[in-house]
């Protein structure tokens, strides 16, 4: 039903921003809210997917159109739901997602929350050689491993990373297990926290 919303962004939390349009704030759902920390309280193009159940209505949002359709994508497989196709998401740019499908790279896929060897090999058996309208040429690095992102420090910061990761459904073990490293990690934003979190927990 709706495609984009266009407004102003005016919270960013652990599970979800909200985007302010003609005086009516909508909560929109994120693989990572803090990626769009540098836009609150200004004006941003959310592209929308609107998710219907019996007991609720859940809009959920993306920086670009190549995440929401990858989203899509994601979906559509048997054993994933929005909550795990947005765990995934939150890893990267969709290139490294159709990547790790492309490459049928089972022990990558298997670490994302929700994602068992079964659900992974479904994966790839749906989606390997049918994402390439997904991702587009604008994105580099298709194929090509993420580099690291520059670090820096700020324990606020921190502690809403490590929020973030739990409501992408990162067990209190996992998070436990790699803060000791985040926290001798430097990073100017709570977005470049949770990148590095989701690249110790991948790795």
């Amino acid at each position: 039903m709706y495609e984009y919303i266009k407004g102003f962004i005016t919270f960013v939390g652990p599970e979800y921003i909200v985007v302010e349009n003609n005086g009516i704030g909508y909560r929109v759902l994120t693989p990572n809210p803090f990626a769009f920390s540098k836009h609150e309280q200004q004006e941003k193009t959310v592209y929308l997917y609107q998710h219907v159940r019996e007991d609720a209505h859940i809009l959920f949002g993306f920086a670009t159109m190549e995440e929401k359709r990858l989203f899509e994508k994601l979906i559509s497989v048997s054993g994933i739901g929005p909550k795990g196709a947005l765990a995934v998401l939150a890893s990267g740019t969709p290139s490294h997602v159709v990547s790790a499908i492309e490459r049928e790279d089972e022990p990558y896929l298997v670490k994302f929350p929700g994602i068992g060897k079964k659900t992974a090999r479904q994966m790839i058996l749906d989606l390997k050689g049918k994402l390439d309208h997904v991702v587009s040429d604008s994105l580099t690095g298709l194929f090509a491993p993420k580099q690291p992102e520059p670090a820096s420090s700020g324990n606020a910061a921190l502690d809403e990373a490590l929020l973030a990761l739990e409501a992408l459904g990162y067990s209190a073990r996992e998070i436990k297990r790699i803060t000791g490293r985040l926290e001798k990690e430097a990073a100017t934003s709570t977005d470049e926290y949770i990148r590095k979190g989701l690249q110790l927990l991948l790795g």
